[in-house]
C-alpha cells in the first residue's frame, strides 16, 4: 500500500513543470521565477532511507520497467549478430559486430571508454556467451553486462525496454537518486512512473516503509520537492 500522498504528489508535479516551463511559483513562501531550457530535463527521485545500515544489512537491487519512457535519449549498443545489426541500423541504433569488438585486443582503457560511451548494451546469444572472453570483465565492471537479444525479438522493443528500466541498488550509502520521469511527459504519466517507482523501491526495503525517512522529486536544472515527510 502506498504511503504517499497523491495530492501533495500532483501538487510538487505540477510545480516542477511549470518551473520547467518559465513560469513562477511559489515554494516556501518565497516567489521563484522558472526557466525554459533548451533540452528536456529529466526528473529524478531522490530517495533517504532510515533504520538501516549499508554495512550489516543486506543490500538490496532490483530492476522495474516503467509505462512511460524516462530517459529516452539513453544511448543504446547493440553487440550483435549480422542480422540485429542490419536490424539496428535500420533503426539508428550505435551497433558492433564481434569483429569489431575484437578489434579493442582486450586493452582496458579502449573497453573502459566503449563502456562509458553508451548507458545499455543488447547482444546477440551467440555473441553474449563470448564476451567476457573477448572484452574479459570491463562490461561487468561498469555494471553494464548486456541484455540478451534473442534472433525473433524486436529491437525497437528491446532499446524501448531499456529506456524505461529504472534500476534500485543500495550501496555505502543511505541517499540514492534515479531518473523516472522527464519534463516532456504529461502530469499523470509522471506521477504514475514516481508513484510504482517509490512502490517497487519499498518492496524491496526490510521494513517496507519503515525505511523511508523522506523523498523528492527535482528536475535536472529545477528546486526538489518534497513528496514524502
Amino acid at each position: 500500500m502506498s504511503k504517499l500522498n497523491s495530492e501533495l504528489l500532483s501538487q510538487s508535479v505540477e510545480n516542477l513543470l511549470k518551473y520547467a516551463q518559465g513560469e513562477t511559483i511559489n515554494v516556501r513562501g518565497n516567489d521563484i521565477k522558472g526557466k525554459k531550457r533548451n533540452f528536456v530535463e529529466t526528473i529524478d527521485l531522490q530517495v533517504t532511507l532510515k533504520n538501516y545500515d549499508p554495512q550489516r544489512d543486506k543490500r538490496f537491487s532490483g530492476t522495474f520497467r516503467l509505462p512511460a519512457i524516462p530517459k529516452p535519449n539513453l544511448r543504446v549498443c547493440v553487440l550483435g549478430s549480422q542480422s540485429h545489426c542490419e536490424k539496428a541500423d535500420q533503426i539508428g541504433i550505435d551497433r558492433m559486430t564481434i569483429e569489431d569488438l575484437k578489434k579493442f585486443n582486450k586493452n582496458k582503457k579502449i573497453i573502459k571508454k566503449f563502456a562509458k560511451k553508451y548507458d545499455a548494451f543488447l547482444a546477440s546469444g551467440a555473441l553474449l556467451k563470448q564476451i567476457p572472453r573477448i572484452l574479459g570483465p570491463g562490461l561487468t565492471k561498469a555494471g553494464k553486462f548486456p541484455t540478451l537479444l534473442d534472433e525473433n525479438d524486436n529491437l525497437q522493443e528491446k532499446v524501448d525496454a531499456q529506456r524505461a528500466t529504472i534500476k534500485f541498488q543500495m550501496k555505502k550509502v543511505m541517499c540514492m537518486s534515479l531518473a523516472v520521469a522527464n519534463v516532456s511527459m504529461t502530469e499523470a504519466e509522471i506521477a504514475l512512473n514516481i508513484q510504482l517507482a517509490v512502490n517497487f523501491l519499498v518492496s524491496l526495503l526490510k521494513k517496507n516503509w519503515q525505511n523511508v525517512k523522506v523523498l523528492y522529486i527535482k528536475s535536472t536544472m529545477g528546486p526538489a520537492f518534497q513528496i514524502y515527510y
